[in-house]
């Protein structure tokens, strides 16, 4: 991985964000509704994308935690939004996985209405990381979301998840298809990171991102 890919992160900023993420982080609270969100406070980074996408397991690996956030090989198993307290410094927010077909009508609605509410109510969310299974690229679903995070302003990254399942010269591919993708939304950061939650490719500059974005500084 060239610097660029990796974030163009110092190594200075690579080991503060390590020591930030290795302290404590507790489960705080999860919502099943707009009025259960827990009190606007630290800055926030959420992550969002289509159902079984690797959400669960990349907060896990960025936390250094086999089972802080709880994972599943079904779809959709993340069906409120759950908050982490990462060493009194900044909140991990784990939306809803979006796409999934196999729920009902009414419950994918009431998912995407709490997930909208949430993106467009927070003022202390400071970036939403967008994740994409780097097998199948950026899919219909998730360019709808994209346009919704255009519409509400709201800045986000796109990161690619199990990128341990392609080829090493396939990275580099499926890194450019989605970079191309963003430059046509205005509310995307014009990086895209890729990561692997099995191997742990791209996980420090994925720390060190959500540093700089979150608090801008170095981590006591």
């Amino acid at each position: 991985m060239n610097q660029a890919q990796a974030g163009a992160r110092t190594s200075e900023e690579i080991e503060a964000a390590r020591k930030l993420f290795a302290g404590p982080c507790d489960f705080v609270a999860g919502a099943a509704s707009f009025e259960s969100l827990v009190p606007i406070s630290l800055p926030e980074i959420a992550f969002a994308g289509r159902s079984n996408v690797g959400k669960s397991s990349l907060v896990n690996a960025l936390t250094g935690r086999r089972s802080l956030a709880r994972t599943s090989s079904s779809p959709g198993h993340t069906r409120q939004i759950n908050f982490f307290d990462l060493a009194g410094r900044l909140l991990l927010v784990d939306l809803p996985g979006y796409g999934f077909a196999q729920v009902s009508r009414s419950m994918k609605e009431t998912w995407q209405d709490l997930a909208s509410a949430y993106l467009r109510g927070r003022p202390t969310l400071r970036r939403v990381c967008l994740l994409i299974d780097s097998r199948h690229g950026v899919k219909d679903a998730d360019r709808e979301t994209m346009n919704n995070l255009d519409a509400a302003a709201v800045s986000y990254q796109l990161v690619l998840t199990k990128t341990d399942h392609l080829k090493p010269a396939d990275v580099g591919h499926a890194i450019a298809a989605a970079e191309a993708v963003t430059r046509k939304h205005g509310a995307a950061h014009p990086q895209v990171l890729p990561t692997s939650s099995e191997t742990g490719l791209g996980i420090p500059e994925l720390r060190a991102e959500i540093l700089a974005v979150a608090i801008g500084q170095p981590a006591a």
